[in-house]
């Protein structure tokens, strides 16, 4: 009781002698100070506002102008080239008035004025001719494509000068507005590379077909969409990603839960520790210390590695406090400013956990202490609460109706309103998970199908992204996908696991650091009023989603004989080793090849997302029958090498193949015309979806004194029912873990056996490529023919 009178500020009676007021000056206090944060928050959000609108000027630039302008006026210099007396001569300046006449007549003060105005406006011209020369510079992309060792100087003149419009210190988004424009590409480029690759995959009466469909798709149809898609990009920001975003994502009436989000784990090897309230604490503190820095704008913005060259980073504006709503055709993103409090699940109930009291972020060992007090409720459900969340994750209509039905008013509305519109949703799970026990390789599998879907019911799906803490100290992530892409993700849990175990740490015993207020009120449980039409829906949208989770078949396995120290000293790129390699262990797995989906960013523009790098080439093909006939083939690994390569520079820069040729279908549909060319491109299916999981922020795990402190990465479900996704993450200098999917109701596919397949690939590679690399010297030396060695 004591809590809930804190939480009044004032009460009130009614007595024979008037009205007693009764004010609580506590409670007044709490909402003076939460009152002082919102504002100390909204003049940062101001300050910020003007630091990147002038960016890659300074606000103080403009006192160095002022002041420059009025020295040399008093030196009779005229700066503005008669500008400042045509200024004057349009003042309104003709009044009556005596104190006019007199401010009129002075022969300091208005001229003064007059050289006010014209610096200001000769420091926003200076801003925007700044901000144009920095775009320019930010569209040449020619450097990607140069040898490493060779570089023109032409771009060595370039680098210079990103590097001196750069000096400044930014802030996150103080590029977005110097970020150029996705380009279109030409349609005849798009329909040469696109039949450039999938010729490996036709014969050559299906390769002729093609081609002829290519041909009268340009000649026609193709030009009349090309010039409405011109128009869309001289219009919007990018001519991709609003139609990516809604008719990839959001227009998908299909569950989310497998078909979309994906998932992200923790160490391998460590579990900092072993109580699930304390590593709760950390892990949410750490989340909300990265949204604190998002919100200040004081992470640093994300770069091409190794480069000065910045990425997009408009993905992270919705990364918190965003939920994504069903409707009848499509669903809606819905993202709010700020938000105070976490929504937690745990045995079946819903709580609200508040991480702010009296404007400040409650310390990690207040969250454990608030945490530990959910863990240790042991109210039941109340009738239709335990399995609600099953609503997000069957398919999206029935969800939709329930929402509009049952869930728009009263005690529904507000306890829907505090999950959809809390920071991010967190699941107490009651199960143990890792790589632990006598099975490890069995665990870790489980730990991936966990994490993906759980039991159906115990992750709000819908949420940006929902944290996951196991019993035993474990957690993880589940993300939805519509928001951002991975790497967005990545970089987020990269922060929060580092801060987690090397910034905020444990005591001697497990806990989080840090006092406790032990007067905190209490987390509140939500209350609902399910009816049983929604629960008769909650059973047959879990029925739905079981299905669907029992037919993954996920394999999660590390990768330690070699990573990419070893791959780099053959001078080949790893990402280009791991593809061919993928390609290989597919052609070993289902004797033949397939198209194949690698993510590639295009965050080098503004709004930018993804594209497709098609794996599958002409010269990955002729490597991996080399193979097979036990031929000579280190010259043919090098031309697949720079080859994907090449196209993943070409995805990067704006010039893929797969958006743009979305974008004309969608086009196609708007205008009512049917293309048989388009049709058939875009239902091709993916049978091997591929992505790499990047490692952006090595500086925060310090792998030489802590080697164990190593992720997992994360993975996704498979794209296509007969295929595999297959996502991996290259951690450190010697490793790289593996992450495969696939279905169990198709006979053809096997995530175990094709695990296998994809390190018996690597292997083989590199025996070939390291005997090859020997021989190859040896011959030099030698001045004889190069040996042959068979794989």
């Amino acid at each position: 009781m004591a809590e809930a009178h804190q939480a009044v500020a004032f009460q009130f009676t009614i007595t024979p002698e008037g009205i007693d007021l009764q004010l609580s000056y506590q409670a007044l206090n709490q909402i003076y100070l939460s009152g002082l944060r919102s504002w100390k928050k909204r003049v940062s959000r101001m300050r910020n506002s003007v630091i990147k609108g002038v960016y890659p000027a300074s606000p103080s630039s403009w006192l160095f102008v002022v002041i420059a302008t009025l020295v040399t006026m008093y030196m009779h210099s005229d700066p503005s080239m008669g500008l400042i007396a045509k200024i004057q001569q349009h003042l309104p300046l003709r009044y009556t008035d005596k104190h006019t006449h007199f401010f009129r007549d002075q022969k300091f003060v208005l001229p003064s004025l007059v050289s006010l105005v014209f610096s200001t406006l000769l420091w926003l011209s200076l801003i925007l001719a700044l901000r144009f020369c920095l775009k320019l510079l930010l569209s040449y992309h020619q450097w990607m494509f140069e040898r490493h060792g060779q570089i023109s100087n032409t771009t060595k003149v370039w680098v210079t000068l990103v590097r001196l419009f750069s000096s400044r210190k930014p802030l996150l988004y103080s590029y977005q507005t110097s970020l150029p424009h996705l380009p279109v590409p030409a349609i005849k480029d798009t329909l040469s590379r696109y039949l450039e690759s999938v010729r490996p995959l036709l014969s050559d009466v299906e390769f002729k077909q093609m081609t002829e469909l290519a041909s009268q798709f340009e000649s026609t149809l193709g030009n009349r969409l090309q010039r409405y898609l011109k128009l869309k990009a001289l219009w919007a920001t990018n001519y991709v990603s609003d139609w990516w975003e809604e008719y990839v994502y959001l227009r998908s009436r299909s569950p989310i839960m497998v078909n979309s989000n994906y998932y992200g784990m923790d160490f391998l090897y460590v579990t900092p520790t072993p109580l699930q309230a304390a590593r709760a604490g950390n892990t949410i503190t750490a989340l909300l210390l990265y949204r604190r820095k998002v919100n200040r704008e004081e992470l640093k913005p994300s770069r091409v590695p190794g480069t000065v060259i910045p990425l997009c980073a408009a993905q992270c504006e919705r990364m918190f406090n965003t939920t994504r709503t069903p409707g009848a055709e499509t669903d809606v993103l819905q993202h709010w400013q700020d938000s105070e409090f976490v929504a937690v699940y745990h045995n079946g109930r819903y709580f609200r956990l508040w991480v702010y009291c009296a404007g400040r972020l409650l310390s990690p060992r207040e969250i454990e202490y608030q945490i530990q007090r959910i863990l240790d409720d042991s109210s039941p459900p109340q009738p239709g609460e335990e399995k609600l969340g099953a609503l997000t994750a069957g398919d999206r209509i029935p969800w939709s109706q329930m929402r509009k039905q049952y869930f728009t008013s009263g005690v529904n509305k507000r306890s829907l309103d505090v999950i959809e519109k809390a920071a991010f949703f967190v699941t107490l799970d009651d199960e143990e998970q890792g790589m632990r026990g006598e099975d490890p390789v069995k665990n870790l599998d489980c730990y991936a199908k966990s994490l993906l879907h759980g039991k159906c019911y115990d992750r709000w799906f819908d949420k940006s992204f929902s944290i996951v803490i196991y019993k035993n100290g474990k957690n993880g992530l589940n993300a939805e996908h519509s928001w951002a892409d991975a790497p967005t993700v990545a970089h987020l849990w990269e922060y929060t696991l580092a801060t987690d175990a090397f910034q905020l740490g444990y005591t001697e015993d497990g806990h989080c650091k840090g006092q406790v207020d032990r007067s905190l009120p209490h987390p509140q449980r939500l209350v609902w009023d399910i009816p049983s039409e929604v629960q008769a829906q909650v059973q047959r949208s879990l029925a739905v989603a079981q299905a669907l989770a029992d037919d993954v078949d996920c394999h999660v396995f590390p990768f330690r004989d070699f990573g990419k120290g070893r791959i780099k000293k053959l001078r080949i790129s790893p990402d280009a080793f791991i593809q061919i390699s993928l390609q290989l262990a597919y052609y070993r797995d289902r004797g033949g090849f397939c198209l194949t989906y690698e993510a590639s960013m295009t965050r080098l523009f503004r709004e930018g997302r993804t594209e497709t790098v098609r794996s599958c080439s002409n010269e990955s093909c002729d490597f991996v029958k080399c193979c097979m006939s036990e031929e000579q083939c280190r010259r043919l690994f090098q031309l697949a090498s720079e080859k994907h390569q090449n196209l993943y520079r070409l995805a990067m820069t704006g010039a893929g193949i797969d958006r743009h040729l979305f974008c004309l279908y969608v086009v196609s549909k708007y205008l009512g015309v049917e293309s048989s060319f388009l049709k058939q491109v875009l239902s091709e299916p993916w049978r091997l979806s591929t992505s790499q999981t990047p490692v952006q922020q090595m500086e925060l795990f310090d792998l030489k004194n802590h080697p164990d402190f190593i992720s997992l990465g994360g993975g996704f479900g498979p794209v296509a029912d007969d295929g595999y996704g297959v996502s991996y993450i290259i951690v450190g200098e010697d490793m790289i873990n593996f992450h495969v999917s696939s279905k169990y109701s198709c006979s053809e596919t096997d995530s175990h056996r094709f695990g296998a397949q994809i390190i018996k690939a690597i292997q083989d590679i590199m025996t070939l490529l390291s005997v090859d690399s020997k021989t190859s010297s040896s011959s030099k030396s030698t001045a004889q023919p190069e040996t042959k060695k068979l794989l």
